[in-house]
Order: C-alpha cells, then sequence, then structure tokens
C-alpha cells in the first residue's frame, strides 16, 4: 500500500517504470480524444466539480486510462470524498500512476499522470480515508469504466 511518503519520494527521486509505454504525437491524441477529453488529458485541464459522468457511479469494474486504456484503478476503493470528482485511495498497482510536482497555481500539488502514456489525470491529496490516507482526486474525463 503506498503512503504519501512514498508519492513524495517519487516527485523527487523518480516515478515507477511502466510496464508498457504509448505514445503518440499531440495530430495523434487530438483525433482520438473528444475536445474536452484532449483538454483534460493533454493539456492538463480540469474538469468542473460535480460535472463528471464518473463522480457519482460505484459500479463493479476497472477505471481505464481513456488515452491508452491501461487499469489505473480498481472500483473497489473507489470512495465519496464530496470533492466533485471520482476519488481513490490506491492505484490498480504501483507502477500505473505517474507522480509530479505541481506549482502551477501559485501552491505546491502532486500531479498525477497515466504512467504508460502521460495523461494528465487530476491530483492526489493526503487527505483520504484511513488505511493509507490518499486520497486520489481524478477527472471523468481522463477514465472509462471497463464493467468487464
Amino acid at each position: 500500500m503506498l503512503t504519501w511518503k512514498e508519492v513524495i519520494s517519487f516527485t523527487t527521486k523518480g516515478n515507477p517504470t511502466p510496464d508498457k509505454r504509448v505514445e503518440k504525437t499531440e495530430k495523434e491524441w487530438n483525433a482520438l480524444l473528444t475536445p474536452e477529453q484532449f483538454r483534460i488529458t493533454r493539456q492538463k485541464g480540469t474538469e468542473r466539480p460535480n460535472s463528471g459522468a464518473l463522480c457519482s457511479i460505484y459500479d463493479e469494474g476497472k477505471y481505464n486510462c481513456i488515452c491508452c486504456n491501461m487499469p489505473l484503478f480498481d472500483s473497489t476503493i473507489k470512495f465519496d470524498s464530496s470533492s466533485g470528482w471520482p476519488s481513490f485511495t490506491q492505484p490498480i498497482k504501483e507502477n500505473a500512476i505517474k507522480y509530479h510536482k505541481d506549482v502551477s497555481l501559485g501552491m505546491i500539488r502532486v500531479e498525477v499522470m497515466c504512467n504508460t502514456c502521460d495523461a494528465h489525470l487530476g491530483h492526489i491529496f493526503p487527505d483520504g480515508p484511513a488505511p493509507s490516507g490518499l486520497r486520489y482526486c481524478i477527472n471523468s474525463e481522463s477514465m472509462v469504466l471497463d464493467k468487464k
């Protein structure tokens, strides 16, 4: 189980190695994604709170990256954080997520990205439920729920 200390360590010492890499040009991503998906995942955008289709869905399945379809989160660790975005306590596996120090809004946050294709997913905070205390705050537009 990942801890906040390990997350911070990834931002300073390097991220875990992904199982594989998917790389495309901006033009290729633009052709594959809706304008909103492209804005969020490739341009580091954010959807409005409580606007995402996956905010209030708690069906069983895996939440995969909208860009490369790699599994990111399992439905069993999704929780209602009342933040306005889908929230999770852990990634599906340690190397599914990439962590980056984000100072874009004049504050220090930790951005989370798909470790396979570098898609922007959202941010992580140390205010989640036990036992990890982590809250992955993820844009609905950056994921697809695979109910298989």
